[in-house]
């Protein structure tokens, strides 16, 4: 399980435009159905105790957290369970929400920490989804976040669990009574508490077999992005916590400067000298660059881009790689003057010659298009969403790492650009996912 899975759905803005991405699954895919008459009814005793009006829907579908595009279409809010963009809400009808994704959160590890309580816990959520809903929240020590010093101050989360039935307060309260009735010699003859114990049984089981209590509730929250101040991260070493974002952010370089080094996330030098110094990258060699294909990927990314600003009208989808490669010759100083695709061929002669690229000889933006996350690393697939933020003309790595970027870029796009990126995107990464992310990234889970 990937510590940033990147299925995280951005801005309500990107939900609201769904045809031809909800058509081709490239946003709210893979979600839940939720049809069955009981389960519906549980799902809205869960909006209930959150204050909010039950579902009219007949059918809807939920992510891993429980979120409902339907519903939040219907009530007219996509942060329903997400109010603050902090302490979020979670509605867990069934244990196999644990295999969906997160498609709308303002954190990134969000996904990470329900899959986290759902693993831990899963004896408990087997057996409580049963006969109930569980719902809570995944509480931190912030109500709200108004500057930088908010985030940083949130170390761990804590899931505060609730059901509708209250099956946690009786299984609760039916594990007393029997610790009474093992401690208390006489309390056998208490006919009132055994027949309590009847009648929670009825309800709860035999608790000795049902795990009906969570055993762990609270996680650590290390490494993240947020959508706070326009989009953040935080990355945790040993002896120094890294934030990078735009300096306007509130309490940017006063927030702790004693145990936080501060990037602009618009210094691309010291954000990939950052990268690079916590070993965080993998830098350009022939030892992955040659069998994966990658500057290749990159330097077509950088045409199609090019032909999208020279020519947005046009339909592009019978283009190939003859047609890219007469188009290329055909606009010679345009590709010249933009000079990353003929920087890309340089940087490939100079490995295959070499066996690797003088990174220090490279502008810091170029470095980009060259390096990817070092697989193995922990933060793999938030490395690769920040690394995709200086390379935006790579709609494919935007959407497998940075969908909340990727959706912001698709509201900008003419419709025969969302058209090609959409025809694109279900030809290759829809097509075979592991395949390419193994491929181009290294990445095996």
């Amino acid at each position: 399980m990937p510590s940033a899975p990147p299925i995280v759905a951005g801005s309500p803005a990107a939900a609201k435009k769904p045809d031809l991405l909800r058509d081709n699954e490239l946003i709210y895919g893979r979600l839940l159905a939720v049809d069955e008459p009981h389960l519906i009814e549980r799902y809205n005793k869960a909006l209930a105790a959150f204050g909010l009006k039950p579902t009219k829907l007949k059918s809807f579908q939920i992510d891993r957290t429980g979120f409902s595009p339907e519903i939040a279409e219907e009530c007219g809010d996509y942060d329903y369970l997400d109010p603050n963009e902090v302490n979020r809400r979670f509605i867990i009808l069934t244990p196999s929400q644990i295999d969906l994704p997160v498609v709308h959160t303002a954190f990134s590890n969000t996904s990470q920490l329900m899959f986290e309580f759902m693993s831990k816990n899963q004896r408990a959520i087997d057996a409580l989804t049963i006969k109930d809903v569980i719902y809570g929240e995944i509480e931190d020590s912030v109500p709200k976040v108004n500057d930088i010093e908010d985030l940083l101050s949130i170390n761990q989360v804590e899931f505060k669990v609730l059901s509708a039935e209250d099956v946690l307060g009786k299984a609760a309260e039916l594990g007393k009574l029997v610790d009474r009735l093992k401690q208390e010699p006489d309390a056998w003859r208490d006919n009132d508490m055994l027949q309590r114990m009847v009648d929670l049984a009825k309800v709860c089981g035999d608790i000795r077999e049902n795990a009906l209590v969570p055993d762990q509730v609270i996680f650590r929250h290390n490494a993240y992005w947020t959508s706070h101040f326009g989009g953040l991260y935080v990355f945790v070493d040993p002896d120094m916590t890294t934030v990078i974002c735009d300096p306007a952010a509130p309490g940017f370089r006063r927030s702790r400067p004693w145990q936080v080094s501060y990037l602009s996330i618009n210094d691309a030098d010291k954000v990939f000298r950052f990268l690079a110094a916590t070993g965080r990258l993998d830098l350009p060699r022939a030892s992955w660059i040659e069998a994966s294909g990658y500057l290749e990927h990159r330097a077509e990314m950088v045409v199609r881009a090019l032909i999208r600003d020279a020519e947005p009208s046009r339909n592009l989808t019978d283009v190939d790689k003859v047609w890219l490669q007469t188009w290329i010759q055909r606009n010679a100083d345009l590709i010249a003057s933009d000079g990353n695709f003929p920087f890309l061929n340089g940087a490939k002669r100079e490995i295959a010659q070499f066996g690797h690229l003088k990174i220090e000889d490279v502008s810091p933006r170029q470095r980009f298009l060259v390096v990817r996350a070092k697989p193995e690393h922990p933060e793999a697939w938030l490395t690769n969403q920040l690394i995709s933020d200086f390379v935006p003309q790579d709609f494919v790595s935007r959407y497998v790492f940075n969908k909340p970027g990727f959706y912001k870029d698709y509201d900008g796009f003419s419709d025969a650009w969302r058209s090609h990126v959409v025809d694109v995107l279900k030809t290759t990464y829809l097509k075979d996912k592991v395949a390419l992310r193994a491929r181009l990234y290294g990445l095996t889970d």
